[in-house]
């Protein structure tokens, strides 16, 4: 029997970008395809039924965020001949590099990772052609999730999901994969960065700074989709940037999502203190995680939170004890 295939991807830039990647891959040759778009809090749980329903699994911008799903992503797929999950979260590569089912690297956004680990695999004829034809699409995704700042049209492709979706924009790349913009797709997103541009300079006023360690973004300031150009503005135009920048939204459901946001991989140190894979979910790379709370916490119990790991943080990076250094250098100055 014929195994249907389960593409699961996340619902950014990137994320929409591997799922696109991913379809013109296996359409219509593995037609019908299943495609979820989803964040950190369902994953575990899409994985494990996708496993227990007997369907292939293709895992893209995504990990799994409880021990357990590891372990049986483990048992299921010992010895198997080909990864099922593509990543570049560097809180994934700290703590479950070197699973033969997985493939990650911090060195590209996740779609970037999985087009060239199938480019090396597919021979000439239409399914290359197909790849090939995205090749610009990837490196817009590429510089978008690496704040590289080459293409301009990057932060308009992650309007376009903000304005429209993930769904939407993931439809119109399965119907045309073409990454120029049309004019109303331009116009459109143009608008709208003009008007996040507004929503920022409100934003700024009513920003919580802590010191130099955080700049806390309480909810309701924001929208979806405008954390990492607000993080941006804060960390890389301001005079004296903090540590780190967390914007705070409740969800529909009640609970929290912390997008944090740094320049030195504080964020992704953060993720991996404070998650513990049961009341608090994340996930992420050096400098973009994010976290998920419960709903029963409040702001400033997120706040407080988020400054204890930013505490702890810097008392792991101290060193313990004095060295030979230290004690040489205290007797020079006290010459």
């Amino acid at each position: 029997m014929d195994r249907m295939l389960h593409l699961i991807s996340h619902t950014d830039l990137d994320g929409v970008t591997a799922a696109a990647v991913a379809w013109h891959a296996h359409f219509p040759e593995k037609a019908p395809l299943k495609v979820t778009l989803t964040g950190y809090g369902e994953v575990d749980a899409l994985i494990l039924e996708t496993l227990r329903d007997g369907q292939d699994l293709l895992v893209v911008d995504l990990f799994c965020q409880r021990r357990e799903t590891v372990d049986e992503m483990d048992r299921f797929y010992e010895g198997c001949s080909e990864p099922v999950l593509f990543d570049h979260h560097k809180t994934t590569a700290d703590v479950f590099a070197n699973r033969r089912w997985a493939v990650v690297d911090v060195a590209h956004c996740a779609a970037k990772v999985y087009y060239l680990w199938l480019l090396e695999r597919t021979p000439a004829g239409p399914v290359r052609d197909r790849l090939l034809g995205l090749e610009r699409l990837v490196e817009i995704a590429n510089d978008r999730d690496l704040w590289l700042g080459r293409y301009e049209e990057s932060r308009y492709w992650q309007a376009l999901i903000t304005l429209c979706g993930p769904w939407s924009v993931f439809s119109r790349l399965v119907a045309d994969s073409r990454a120029d913009l049309s004019v109303r797709e331009l116009k459109m997103a143009r608008d709208f960065v003009a008007r996040q541009e507004e929503r920022f300079r409100k934003a700024l006023e009513q920003v919580e700074r802590l010191g130099d360690d955080l700049a806390f973004v309480p909810s309701g300031l924001l929208e979806f989709g405008d954390a990492s150009d607000f993080c941006g503005l804060i960390l890389d135009r301001s005079e004296n940037p903090p540590e780190m920048v967390a914007v705070c939204n409740r969800r529909v459901y009640g609970d929290w999502a912390v997008s944090l946001r740094s320049r030195d991989g504080l964020a992704a140190r953060i993720v991996g203190l404070l998650k513990d894979g049961k009341k608090v979910r994340g996930g992420g790379h050096g400098d973009a995680a994010a976290l998920y709370f419960p709903a029963h916490f409040s702001q400033n119990q997120i706040r407080d939170t988020l400054m204890s790991g930013i505490r702890t943080a810097r008392d792991q990076e101290r060193p313990v004890g004095l060295t030979l250094g230290d004690l040489l250098k205290a007797k020079l100055e006290g010459k």
